[in-house]
């Protein structure tokens, strides 16, 4: 039939009731059919027991997203009460069925290396992966020989899409590392301590000689903060539009990239400092400082949140995972030490053949460490204490790591040393889903508009970054503490004055 002329559109019509009626008198039969014989434990191939575990399956799919167990509303005697508990827990289970079916949208699965029973994980090189993987990951392995402008230093965006190179004899590159395409490429004339990435790919922060500088996608200079002195670590905190800075001066300061205001800058009075990483989970800044200390920041305190003792040593780099659970520490002790942020006390440590130079945590907890020629990626390394790594990577010709970087949504692992950066495969370190409102790797130009004006109109303020979660959190306070601050702030309202204007005028006419 063709539904789109206007009598089969009409229900009056009687052509269109018959043929209604004749479509779904068929269609009765058709389904009545297929059920017929998915149904009949004769006809069906899947036995009964089959068929009860699937069932079963399902209801444990369901059972894994809801939150505690049915309320009852037997009891309640209010007949107004009975029903907002029932409308409530049909909501959750609504919620809970909803999201159960959301995650068949998970199309990718999550996969690691496995060895045989005489073979070990840790032996297998970049080479023999070459030989075995797709087209797709080998060429996501390569390797830019530069051995003129290092050390270098690599960072990449939050979607993965584009990597930005930062050489400390001022050389800069952005390039979109998907496409193989550079997007600029500059030589600055002189030193470049480091760089970081703002909101997206289209501008980026570096730390020179002396001030720090902002450019944008095409390589052209956009602004100069010049209150940011020899500075020798960036970072920028994406749900503030912070961008985060520390130096010689031992000063660390937020800059509101949006307004351009400088929100705060406190001294560390601990000296020179090089060691400065973000919290993902609450955007609390922590510093590593010469005499072993780690302090955790934020723009509305002046003094440190916590401050923990870690090594006996200076600091030589931390990482913090994206749960806010974990903390990574590594000194010149030759100790890389595992923290438990929820409790400030240490879990397990490793003693490294020599200073680690750099970490990092992936997003699926997969710890990475570079130290000397050698880079070593870790397994479970976080909860418990593993006896060896879980992969290694050795550069023969002498080259020293400087810096390493997990690729978010891939299983790549950025590796910036003296001689160039690489791009080695680690698999099972990259979110295999990813979430397209948050960090899309495939965005359009238009998307990446939208979502930056969303992400401006939904800017969290400074005075929100602090190590408790506030928000959307119940106050937990007894009742007759909150019945009390309640008092007090009652009393404390109604003792104000009201201000008459005959009081203003009075006022100044004396």
């Amino acid at each position: 039939f063709i539904f789109n002329q206007n009598k089969w559109q009409n229900p009056c019509n009687p052509i269109c009731r018959r043929a209604a009626n004749r479509t779904s008198s068929i269609f009765f039969r058709v389904w009545s059919a297929c059920s017929m014989d998915s149904s009949e434990p004769g006809q069906s191939d899947m036995p009964r027991s089959e068929t009860a575990s699937a069932g079963m399956k399902r209801k444990l799919d369901v059972e894994k997203f809801t939150r505690g167990s049915k309320i009852s509303a037997k009891g309640v005697t209010d007949k107004k009460a009975r029903t907002l508990i029932k409308k409530q827990e049909k909501k959750f289970r609504d919620a809970a069925m909803r999201a159960a079916k959301a995650e068949v949208l998970k199309t990718e699965d999550y996969g690691y290396l496995e060895a045989d029973e005489n073979e070990r994980t840790v032996r297998f090189s970049q080479k023999q992966l070459h030989e075995h993987v797709d087209e797709n990951t080998r060429q996501k392995m390569f390797s830019l020989n530069l051995p003129e402008l290092g050390p270098y230093k690599m960072k990449y965006t939050r979607n993965g899409r584009h990597a930005l190179l930062g050489g400390l004899m001022g050389h800069l590159a952005a390039f979109d590392w998907h496409q193989s395409e550079l997007s600029f490429e500059l030589q600055l004339r002189e030193t470049l301590r480091d760089v970081t990435w703002l909101h997206d790919h289209t501008m980026l922060a570096t730390a020179q000689r002396k001030h720090v500088y902002i450019y944008d996608s095409s390589g052209i200079e956009i602004h100069c903060l010049r209150n940011h002195i020899e500075v020798n670590k960036l970072d920028f905190l994406p749900y503030h539009f912070l961008l985060v800075s520390i130096g010689n001066a031992g000063v660390i300061k937020f800059q509101d990239t949006s307004t351009g205001d400088l929100v705060a800058e406190h001294k560390t009075k601990l000296g020179r400092c090089s060691v400065m990483r973000q919290n993902p989970h609450n955007a609390v800044m922590l510093t590593g400082h010469n005499n072993g200390v780690v302090n955790m920041w934020s723009p509305s305190m002046s003094t440190p949140l916590v401050r923990m003792l870690t090594h006996k040593g200076a600091l030589t780099s931390l990482a913090i995972d994206n749960t806010g659970n974990y903390l990574v520490t590594s000194g010149v002790d030759k100790q890389m030490t595992i923290w438990d942020v929820r409790t400030f006390k240490p879990m397990h440590s490793y003693i490294l053949k020599r200073p680690a130079t750099d970490v990092d945590i992936s997003q699926r907890g997969l710890l990475s460490v570079g130290f000397g020629t050698h880079v070593e990626v870790w397994k479970d390394a976080l909860q418990t204490k593993v006896k060896e790594p879980y992969m290694s990577h050795h550069f023969s010709d002498g080259t020293h790591v400087s810096g390493i970087r997990f690729c978010p949504f891939e299983d790549v692992l950025g590796v910036g040393h003296s001689k160039g950066v690489d791009s080695i495969v680690i698999p099972g370190s990259g979110e295999a889903n990813f979430d397209a409102m948050e960090a899309n790797p495939f965005e359009t130009n238009k998307q990446r508009r939208e979502v930056e004006i969303r992400s401006l109109l939904e800017k969290l303020k400074p005075e929100m970054i602090g190590l408790n979660d506030f928000i959307a959190t119940a106050d937990r306070a007894p009742a007759e503490v909150i019945a009390e601050e309640r008092r007090l702030a009652k009393e404390a309202n109604s003792a104000r004055k009201p201000v008459s204007c005959l009081d203003v005028i009075s006022s100044y006419s004396l």
